[in-house]
């Protein structure tokens, strides 16, 4: 509890503490983000009949077949037309074609579809000038989905994708993880909120807004609590409001100063307290425990530590939560541009912004990397970790980097 708490054995700990929470049933544009619930059975085949992958023209494959190139085109009767949603009321005979639309149920007695551009209509007729392989551009019944087959598994979390796959299943509802409920509080004296009137020696609250912006991001309900005043009885009042929710978040007060109350007020409510600093920068100062059974964070006042923070232990609570079975952002290496120096006692997390050149990735800082700098970042697409044991870097030095964002 005295010493500093190594990021990764911090990790640990949340993560035993957290519990994924229980299942919802939400309809299918408002599961996209969330993670399924269920594993999803097909209850039919897809496609449910052979059907034409292209405009074109449903024949039998022995009537175009040429033992060599066509030098003269194969010319076939047309008996019928077959519009996309209809079926065919003829099959196809020797020497016979049916016009046929994408999508359309392939006609009885046709192996293969010609494209309308190597044909030519001629009245009732239509000429043929390509061979094609027997069964050509058509989908079989069941090629994408086969009946019985589980197409999405439970854990996976919902995109685009499966939201088309599961309105192809006629899933209109789905049983989802609930989105956990976080609390987050601000405490300080020096702190005005973005509704107030406040005089010249106020900070604006960013750190609330910041926080709730990430839960958002990781799948998480915020619940504002507003801002605590620096006495022990208001922490503790405004704590016990965010005890409703699944997830206590509070910035500020956990330092050593004389009105930093938030590791005192966390042990009076019964706090199970797991850890206090961690081996990092910025974001050394840092309480972690459960308050009634709800797991409660005290991060860094700082708005670049706290932002810091957040992300190494508190989005990986709230993702498990939701679900979810990854919990890490995207890690990749890529090539230091700068260099960098520091001591052997913290892992540090350098804001940067990743680019790729010449297929190489590379990173560099934003700037200042003090942890009241928010701008840094407001520009970083990423955190360059650089382990406890590194000393220095140098240009040309290969670091390992989480992407946060954007495009590279």
């Amino acid at each position: 509890m005295q010493g500093l708490t190594p990021l990764k054995e911090a990790q640990n700990i949340v993560l035993e503490a957290t519990q994924t929470l229980g299942l919802e049933k939400v309809g299918l544009l408002d599961a996209i983000g969330r993670v399924l619930g269920e594993d999803i059975i097909a209850s039919r085949d897809n496609p449910p009949w052979d059907n034409s992958a292209m405009d074109g023209f449903a024949v039998r494959w022995e009537d175009i077949k040429q033992e060599h190139a066509i030098t003269k085109p194969v010319e076939l009767t047309v008996i019928e037309d077959v519009q996309a949603g209809k079926v065919a009321t003829k099959a196809v005979g020797p020497g016979q074609a049916i016009r046929i639309m994408t999508g359309a149920p392939v006609p009885q007695g046709a192996t293969t579809v010609v494209k309308v551009e190597e044909t030519e209509p001629v009245g009732d007729t239509v000429r043929i000038f390509k061979e094609v392989e027997r069964g050509g551009n058509i989908r079989l019944q069941g090629e994408d989905v086969k009946k019985g087959d589980c197409i999405i598994a439970k854990g996976t979390p919902i995109r685009s994708a499966e939201a088309g796959m599961l309105a192809i299943l006629a899933k209109s509802f789905v049983l989802v993880y609930q989105r956990p409920r976080v609390a987050v509080l601000s405490t300080g004296d020096e702190l005005a909120d973005l509704d107030e009137r406040f005089d010249e020696d106020k900070i604006i609250n960013s750190n609330s807004y910041g926080i709730a912006a990430a839960v958002q991001e990781a799948g998480g309900i915020p619940i504002l609590l507003g801002i605590a005043k620096d006495q022990p009885a208001a922490v503790k009042e405004k704590i016990a409001h965010g005890l409703n929710a699944d997830v206590l978040v509070l910035s500020g007060g956990v330092s050593l100063g004389e009105s930093d109350f938030t590791k005192a007020v966390f042990k009076d409510l019964g706090a199970e307290m797991n850890f206090w600093k961690l081996a990092i920068r910025p974001g050394q100062p840092l309480v972690f425990g459960k308050i009634q059974g709800k797991l409660a964070f005290g991060l860094p006042g700082n708005s670049v530590s706290s932002m810091v923070t957040f992300e190494q232990l508190v989005r990986p609570a709230v993702l498990k939560m939701g679900g979810h079975r990854s919990y890490g952002r995207p890690v990749v290496k890529a090539v230091f541009q700068e260099k960098f120096s520091k001591g052997t006692d913290r892992r540090h997390f350098l804001r940067g912004i990743l680019t790729r050149e010449d297929g190489v990735l590379k990173v560099r800082t934003t700037g200042g990397q003090g942890s009241g700098i928010l701008t840094s970042m407001v520009k970083a697409n990423c955190l360059i970790d650089v382990p406890e044991e590194v000393e220095r870097l140098t240009p040309g030095d290969t670091v390992t980097v989480q992407v946060l964002s954007g495009q590279f």
